[in-house]
């Protein structure tokens, strides 16, 4: 499973981070909020672990940016913070879970089993909702939105916008994209990559907006948020 850990104490960072390796667990940290706002959405993970008081954007801030733009990650909350107003505001802003320090390991992984059995038993339209910057891509409804404004594409275009999306930050060849879109596993001269990636640009980088698909000079393309 992977897990996001957005924790600034050195020492909750290693005691947490070293008891999920060893159940086998896939983890990451982001010491500050703004970064832990990034990782969620890039490196899209099964779990969030978050404290409240963070160096940048605190907890709460964090989570209700995450709720707001339809990201349905499951959230626990770490935090020394155990008032009952606390534990409500934190439940209130989208958190599915809270624990308060000092915890027993046990009871955390417990936590986690618990927020994830709930995660998966919701309707499968909570999670079909890939959201990479302002664009979101519903794999159910096939529907494709940038700033909330319906994008209207082919059938073709919407398979290589997915494809793209689901693998976002790896770069692709024209080759892989043909073998895994149009499943075409030999080399040909055909230039329906360059074609279709235009047509799927034009339509979603639009004047403005920030540029999604970049071109990596003698490699292929990818999807990423970041600036070239």
């Amino acid at each position: 499973m992977k897990i996001l850990l957005i924790e600034d104490e050195p020492n909750v960072i290693s005691f947490v981070r070293r008891g999920l390796m060893e159940a086998r667990h896939e983890v990451s940290v982001a010491m500050d909020g703004l970064t832990g706002l990034q990782m969620i959405r890039s490196a899209l993970p099964d779990v969030v672990l978050l404290d409240v008081m963070l160096p940048g954007m605190n907890g709460v801030e964090l989570c209700r940016k995450v709720r707001s733009q339809n990201i349905g990650v499951p959230i626990i909350m770490l935090t020394a913070l155990g008032t009952s107003e606390n534990i409500v505001m934190g439940l209130e802003t989208g958190a599915d879970d809270y624990i308060t320090k000092p915890f027993k390991f046990t009871e955390l992984l417990a936590r986690i089993s618990a927020v994830v059995r709930r995660s998966h038993g919701k309707s499968a339209v909570d999670n079909s909702v890939i959201q990479v910057d302002d664009l979101a891509l519903d794999t159910l409804g096939k529907l494709v939105t940038r700033s909330g404004e319906r994008i209207n594409l082919t059938a073709t275009e919407y398979n290589l916008l997915e494809f793209l999306v689901k693998n976002k930050g790896r770069v692709f060849s024209r080759l892989e994209i043909l073998e895994k879109v149009w499943d075409i596993n030999f080399n040909t001269n055909t230039n329906v990559v360059d074609v279709y990636i235009n047509h799927v640009r034009r339509k979603i980088d639009r004047p403005g907006a920030k540029k999604l698909i970049h071109t990596v000079v003698g490699m292929g393309y990818v999807l990423r948020e970041d600036a070239d």
